[in-house]
């Protein structure tokens, strides 16, 4: 199965242009320099792709062998990861099912989740189902598809923005991250159940603290907004490398409020709050968009950003490309490397070979969802990462003594 695999990644990777191959090659480089040397690596990644892709199940297995060191993510990543990751659902008319159009979708598409016995069952003891509402919805013409677990689908969509904020009031009792307390009843294969049972931290950035209904309200009220910046700062303070993933909005790693390299970090730092810097530091970013390779090169070949910023010019006039915010710390930042390419080939390279180097042999292995490796993938996640299980959430959390946690 190994060698089947190795033929599979090299096969993806020989499918990318030379300027990416090149690019790659470094990046694993480093990457294995990094961890031999003892350093940290951290990902920080954007939500819908990353599901989808796989790249969250890849990660909770990179975080299992000790590859990776830390995760900053979106809350809708959270969302998903409390319900599985990926789950199956039909989509049905939610007119015929009786619902007013108002509350509906555009299309009045209503999803019912599709569960085994044990799990209707483990959430019929916390909270009312409405099983004829399920059966009707089942009978009813409909595509099932496989998707972002929970978000829209009854029942299990409505039972996480009910557990988010039960979830919300033990984190404020414990003084403990949303996501710590979560991961406590997570499936293994969830970058935040993986990273508990690993003690390491998965936290949801500033500016992704909305996304996924309630879930993401709660852990924003979870913890204040200030504890959370400094716990980002710590993460990525003691991350060598860091690896951007499908992200948007990362203003908080490149004008955060604690960083001083790139950053607004210099008031905190005046004013005798805790800062660090971004100096020296491997930053790589998995992107789809072009625009960022050009605004890379244009720092590179002749410092336009830093000339736009030093004379206080419009860096998107400058540049002459439509220019998103992270953009401008990214390309600054001396040992930046842009990877313009579809996370769901480039990651499965990089964990494979990085983990080869290392002599590590992973148990799941991520691939693009349009290939049949992909599509199996997308299956496996579906029957083998569990929803989050309320009960032994609730039994660890008793376990935890006053003082435990930092």
């Amino acid at each position: 199965m190994k060698n089947i695999e190795s033929k599979l990644i090299d096969e993806l990777y020989d499918k990318l242009n030379a300027t990416t191959q090149k690019r790659l090659d470094k990046v694993i480089e480093k990457f294995v320099e990094t961890k031999e040397k003892g350093g940290k690596v951290a990902v920080v990644m954007g939500s819908g792709p990353n599901i989808h892709e796989g790249v969250t199940t890849l990660i909770s297995e990179l975080i299992k062998h000790s590859i990776i060191d830390a995760v900053i993510t979106s809350s809708a990543v959270i969302a998903h990861e409390m319900a599985g990751g990926l789950d199956k659902v039909k989509r049905v008319n939610g007119i015929e099912l009786g619902f007013n159009q108002n509350i509906l979708p555009r299309g009045q598409v209503f999803e019912i989740t599709i569960m085994d016995d044990y799990t209707l069952e483990m959430i019929k003891k916390e909270m009312v189902i409405d099983e004829d509402l399920i059966k009707k919805g089942l009978k009813l013409p409909g595509n099932i598809i496989i998707k972002a677990a929970g978000n829209m689908g009854y029942p299990m969509g409505l039972r996480s923005e009910k557990l988010a904020q039960e979830i919300e009031i033990y984190s404020k009792i414990y003084g403990l991250p949303f996501e710590y307390i979560a991961g406590l009843g997570s499936d293994e294969h969830t970058m935040i159940g993986q990273g508990t049972l690993k003690g390491i931290p998965v936290i949801v950035s500033t500016p992704q603290l909305v996304g996924g209904g309630m879930v993401g309200m709660s852990i924003a009220d979870s913890i204040p907004v200030k504890k959370r910046s400094k716990i980002i700062a710590e993460v990525l303070d003691e991350s060598d490398m860091i690896i951007e993933s499908a992200l948007a909005l990362s203003q908080e790693i490149h004008d955060g409020p604690f960083e001083t390299y790139t950053g607004h970090g210099i008031w905190s730092a005046w004013t005798g709050l805790y800062t660090y810097s971004l100096k020296e530091k491997t930053l790589v970013r998995i992107d789809l968009d072009p625009n960022l390779e050009k605004a890379w090169e244009s720092e590179k070949s002749a410092s336009k950003v830093q000339e736009a910023i030093d004379k206080g010019l419009p860096k998107t006039k400058q540049l002459e490309v439509p220019f998103r915010m992270e953009m401008s710390g990214f390309a600054r930042l001396e040992d930046s490397l842009p990877i313009v390419g579809d996370i769901g080939v480039i990651w499965p390279i990089i964990a494979q070979r990085v983990a080869n180097k290392l002599d590590i042999n992973l148990d799941f292995i991520s691939f693009p969802q349009e290939t049949e490796q992909g599509k199996e993938m997308r299956e496996w996640i579906v029957k083998n990462v569990k929803t989050l299980d309320r009960n032994i959430m609730i039994n660890k959390l008793h376990s935890i003594k006053s003082g435990e946690f930092k």
